[in-house]
């Protein structure tokens, strides 16, 4: 199924690797961008992303397919300001991390229209963020989820699975209370420690020195910390309730490991250590086995 006319809305790093990926798979015939920064809209044309980047979303009309990208937040203003111009019979699909909310926005926004939207999650990404960084290759062998509501229009649900198709990606659907608990845990929840621990020891007095020591292992679970802080913030606002949730069942975790450390309990700290790396090396296996090629 292939593509006359693609809009992204947000021509970041998700919205741009989406129309690279596109592009590559030969899957759209054009692709017009949009966002708030014109640097952004420049350079999204001058990279190739998009054809053409017009500030007015009233240009939106031209798209058979509309790919909103932007933070959370801004989803809502974004599907009411297009909602005027869609074409008939126009698509459209988010990226957002959250869920639940984006559902109640299209609602609200889109009215008798959100029988065309498909409330959509790829669960990829990369720490750089921006147009410069988008690759074509970033959906490949990822999963996407979909949350189709009951009243979601079959056409637009299989257009939209088609389109995630394209870029390699694995599509899944799931309802979306249940995607907000699950993501709440596995991502939201990582991203918010990453940055904790970052703030924590760059707020001390001898963070030059600590950071000088630091290494691979900082290295790695900080690596999520350079991700976009104004998306994060409205995931984790949006997503409030579930994360509030997480963040209590990790503290009580890691109080657990705080009491084996004081109590000196070597043997039953080992074996809460040796549990987690079985529980990774097993996750780490059917993950990678999921990413591979078919």
């Amino acid at each position: 199924m292939k593509i006359g006319t693609l809009a992204v809305v947000g021509t970041g790093l998700i919205g741009g690797s989406f129309a690279r990926a596109l592009r590559a798979a030969d899957a759209v015939d054009r692709v017009i961008g949009f966002d708030r920064d014109p640097d952004a809209r420049r350079a999204a044309v001058q990279l190739g992303v998009v054809d053409e980047a017009p500030e007015a979303l009233a240009a939106i009309a031209q798209a058979d397919f509309v790919l909103v990208a932007t933070p959370v937040r801004a989803i809502e203003s974004v599907l009411a300001g297009i909602a005027p111009h869609l074409r008939p019979g126009a698509v459209v699909t988010d990226t957002g991390s959250t869920k639940q909310d984006v559902v109640a926005a299209a609602a609200r926004a889109l009215g008798p229209l959100r029988a065309r939207f498909v409330p959509g999650h790829p669960i990829a990404g990369r720490e750089e963020s921006g147009v410069a960084a988008s690759i074509a290759v970033l959906y490949r062998g990822a999963k996407v989820v979909l949350s189709p509501q009951p009243g979601t229009d079959a056409d637009a649900l299989a257009t939209v699975t088609s389109a995630w198709q394209s870029t390699g990606a694995k599509v899944v659907e799931m309802d979306a209370a249940a995607h907000d608990r699950v993501f709440a845990a596995v991502s939201h929840l990582p991203h918010l420690l990453a940055f904790a621990l970052v703030s924590e020891i760059a707020g001390r007095a001898d963070a030059d020195r600590l950071l000088g020591f630091a290494a691979g292992g900082f290295r790695d679970f900080t690596r999520i910390a350079s991700s976009s802080p104004e998306m994060w913030r409205d995931i984790a606002l949006q997503n409030r309730a579930a994360l509030l949730e997480e963040i209590d069942r990790y503290a009580a975790r890691l109080a657990s490991y705080r009491d084996l450390v004081d109590r000196g309990d070597a043997a039953g700290l080992e074996a809460m250590m040796a549990a987690a790396r079985a529980a990774r090396d097993e996750w780490l296996k059917r993950y990678e086995a999921a990413r591979s090629p078919e």
